[in-house]
């Protein structure tokens, strides 16, 4: 993936990375599955951005800068259609791997292993067959990347748009820039919202997330699909911001969320998978839930 004014990072992998100092492991093991860490309030906070590098740094300046209402609106109506190809989960697993950039010495596994990898953690750790399924194809939706998206229109934390942006999103600071920032219906808590209306009647950024959400939603159970749709949104599963908009459902199912992120963020490791021989599971899996094609 080459590094310019849209992709400002030398991989995706490299803002997964910048996760992990975001929210170490000691610190999800001493509580934050079970609610918001606000680890990133006040000193710690001004410590991690002053500490974080510069191309992080820029890619949050776009995606912040970018990711308007309208952008978002914009997006849902070229990709939700699902007219970009027809194809197999396992077929789409192998698509993202082309997006490995052989240049790039930080990146030591493909995709497809990355995917196996949490898989396998859920797998080992005796959760249900769905769950273990979310962990393979959770990350799917980052193929908005071969299709020329940018970065910062496939990955980075996600948030509400059409509202006030919450200080406990990473460099809140860069909103500043966007649009959406000069629109005062836009420029309150509850925005174009109503109170508790539930994330479902809320627009979120546009990323792989949502992609991902819309391109399996008939296929899967309420929690797995809480897990695609909302596991990069970190302000409200780690930092506790936009309760305001949340429902009693997105409050039970939010649990989920936030169990998922032990697998999603701390099994990437360079260990190699024999993709040949847990294909046969995994397809096994697959079909259990999804039928031999789908629309993308």
């Amino acid at each position: 993936m080459k590094t310019n004014e849209s992709n400002p990072l030398g991989s995706l992998d490299e803002w997964e990375d910048d996760l992990l100092r975001r929210y170490p492991q000691n610190a999800e093991q001493n509580g934050t599955q079970n609610g918001p860490s606000h680890q990133q309030d006040g000193k710690s906070f001004r410590n991690y951005a002053a500490e974080a590098r510069s191309s992080v740094k820029e890619f949050y300046r776009l995606n912040h800068r970018y990711q308007t209402l309208d952008f978002v609106r914009e997006k849902r109506k070229q990709y939700l259609s699902l007219d970009k190809r027809r194809m197999s989960i396992w077929e789409a697993m192998e698509y993202l791997n082309t997006l490995i950039d052989d240049s790039d010495p930080d990146i030591d596994l493909p995709q497809i292993e990355h995917l196996l990898q949490t898989a396998e953690a859920i797998r080992k750790a005796g959760r249900p067959r769905w769950y273990i399924l979310t962990g393979l194809i959770h990350d799917l939706g980052k193929i908005l990347c071969l299709w020329d998206e940018p970065q910062w229109a496939v990955v980075g934390d996600t948030f509400p748009v059409g509202c006030r942006f919450s200080e406990r999103i990473v460099y809140s600071e860069a909103f500043d820039a966007n649009p959406d920032s000069d629109v005062p219906q836009y420029q309150t808590d509850l925005g174009i919202y109503e109170e508790n209306c539930g994330l479902d009647r809320v627009l979120m950024s546009w990323g792989h997330d949502e992609y991902l959400y819309h391109v399996v939603k008939d296929y899967l159970p309420p929690p797995s699909l809480y897990m695609i749709r909302y596991h990069s949104c970190y302000p409200i599963h780690h930092e506790g911001a936009y309760d305001y908009l949340l429902n009693d459902t997105d409050r039970e199912l939010f649990r989920w969320v936030r169990d998922f992120n032990q697998y999603d963020l701390y099994t990437k490791r360079d260990e190699r998978m024999d993709v040949a021989a847990l294909r046969p599971f995994y397809q096994e899996l697959i079909s259990e839930y999804f039928p031999g094609e789908i629309r993308w």
